[in-house]
């Protein structure tokens, strides 16, 4: 087969890690996916919405902390995932944008073209707002050095890239592409980077490590635990972080939430005089309930290539780099101590009571207790924060980008990307967004269970204004949609009903199950209780 440009960027996603493609096809792109469908390189799935694709691709990536991949088509596609990949830039999951565009011929015609915007360039000028690299395939002498370039962006910064590829340049014959090596790091000055943070934590009376979403995107959470042992320091995640280090044994505590977390993990971060932030993206989510308890300024923070501590800065160094030299240095911190870790809720009483936010946590603890660790993929509102009582498992939420619609289809992403059956936790509002995606699941042999906490409206905003009427949605029969979908809907109105419907979800795999929970207006989980009220005084 000879060397194209859809070839040669087909082969080179494979090589940058990229292990499937989600995509919904249109004009301007559909050279693009004649030539996917022809190579059999990666394989593709068409989902109803470009959001949904956008959302999907996202959740692939974190689960496989490597690049995944969209196709779109040109203008009314490619604006249409703009929310899902800003969502992705916020949150440095690389996501690898492919828009199929006019040809060069149509271009140069002066006819204002269908799908344009403000002018042809006001899609690649959008684009550049919400991704960290950018290339159009123009010219095919180029093109092999551009794609390289992108790919190997996406991959060091883990955060979006941009590829517009022109329709009359799919078939245009183009050299092999070529990967780009990383840049070199300065071994002294990581090395005096590395002695001046531990000599930082062995001063420290009480030293304790935060971990979010880098160390998972970067692949580091078993370097990181074994970094945590070494040191004999107490880790926490942050609410972006949660479900971090499932799978290594380190000493984690819990999660960091302020005001709206459990006493004992807010007193641990707030009253540390050595709390050294590992891929901690410093953002009112995570750090916005802490009453200015945490002054950052004294903290360590290794974020986006750089460590700072203090008042100055070590540029230029990556985030996997700075874990192996510590490690390669690390002793036991004479001051670190044992902190026991925070318990999750288990124990589902089955009776005639009505449901609560926190009888879902039970549940789905209780069944990953009796069958195994699940991962599960979490819209916003109250079904992020009934997530925080779960049990430590794989975990992806828009936690800081907080945009709805993200949990139905980044959980078909995760088991696309891992082949693990999951569960979604989301809203109905959510749902009434993006829930009609698991009509797809039959086609591809998906079988999410979904647990929709039906309370009518939108919770979490109500939390903040009670009386608004506006946040009121109408209570839909959503049980009856997962049977329209080709999957199993369950009405679940008791605390018995929610045990028996997960139980034969678990026990009937091979199609999704969607559970329909009814949640009275106004019944919220303990922590978005508290976060409400956190962000109310102190906001």
């Amino acid at each position: 087969m000879r060397n194209t440009v859809a070839t040669g960027l087909l082969d080179a996603l494979a090589q940058a890690g990229v292990r499937e493609v989600f995509g919904i096809p249109g004009d301007f792109a559909l050279p693009f996916f004649d030539a996917m469908v022809a190579s059999g390189r990666l394989p593709l799935y068409t989902l109803s919405h470009e959001p949904s694709v956008g959302f999907a691709a996202d959740a692939a990536a974190r689960m496989r902390c490597a690049p995944s991949a969209v196709a779109v088509t040109y203008g009314a596609g490619a604006f249409n995932v703009v929310n899902a990949v800003a969502s992705a830039y916020a949150e440095k999951s690389p996501v690898v944008v492919i828009s199929g565009a006019p040809g060069t011929r149509e271009r140069g015609k002066g006819l204002l073209l269908h799908h344009q915007a403000k002018t042809l360039e006001s899609q690649y000028e959008m684009f550049r707002q919400v991704t960290c690299d950018q290339a159009r395939l123009d010219n095919a002498e180029t093109a092999g050095a551009q794609i390289a370039r992108v790919l190997a962006s996406a991959r060091r910064c883990s955060q979006p890239v941009y590829i517009e590829l022109p329709r009359d340049m799919v078939d245009a014959p183009c050299a092999p592409v070529f990967a780009v090596d990383a840049p070199p790091v300065d071994r002294e000055a990581l090395a005096a980077c590395a002695d001046e943070v531990l000599a930082r934590l062995s001063a420290a009376k009480s030293p304790v490590l935060m971990v979010d979403v880098e160390v998972r995107r970067f692949g580091l959470e078993e370097q990181v635990a074994r970094l945590a042992r070494r040191l004999g320091i107490p880790v926490v995640t942050t609410l972006m972080g949660r479900g971090l280090l499932e799978n290594a044994d380190a000493p984690l505590v819990g999660t960091y939430l302020g005001l709206a977390g459990t006493p004992e993990v807010s007193a641990l971060v707030e009253e540390s005089d050595g709390l050294l932030l590992l891929g901690v993206i410093v953002c009112d989510t995570n750090f916005g309930v802490s009453a200015r308890r945490v002054d950052l300024r004294h903290a360590i923070q290794a974020l986006d290539g750089r460590v700072t501590l203090g008042f100055h800065t070590y540029p230029d160094i990556p985030l996997g780099f700075l874990v192996e030299a510590l490690l390669e240095r690390a002793r036991p911190l004479a001051s670190a101590q044992a902190v026991a870790p925070v318990q999750a809720p288990r124990g589902l009483v089955r009776d005639d009571a009505p449901v609560e936010p926190l009888d879902i946590s039970r549940a789905l603890n209780d069944l990953m207790d009796a069958h195994g660790r699940m991962p599960v993929a979490t819209d916003v509102g109250d079904c992020l924060f009934t997530a925080m009582d779960l049990v430590q498992t794989d975990h992806v939420a828009p936690g800081y980008y907080a945009t709805m619609g993200f949990g139905v289809p980044a959980g078909l992403g995760v088991q696309a990307a891992s082949g693990r059956r999951p569960i979604v936790l989301v809203g109905d509002g959510a749902f009434q967004m993006t829930g009609l995606e698991l009509g797809h699941c039959a086609r591809y042999g998906w079988d999410p269970i979904v647990v929709v906490m039906n309370n009518g409206g939108w919770g979490m905003l109500s939390a903040f204004r009670p009386d608004a009427t506006y946040n009121a949605l109408g209570t839909w029969n959503l049980a009856s949609v997962g049977d329209a979908l080709g999957g199993a809907g369950h009405l679940v109105r008791t605390r018995a009903e929610l045990g028996q419907a997960l139980e034969s979800a678990i026990a009937n795999p091979g199609r999704f199950h969607l559970l329909d929970v009814r949640i009275a207006a106004g019944m919220l989980s303990p922590t978005l209780r508290r976060f409400a009220d956190a962000i109310t005084r102190h906001g």
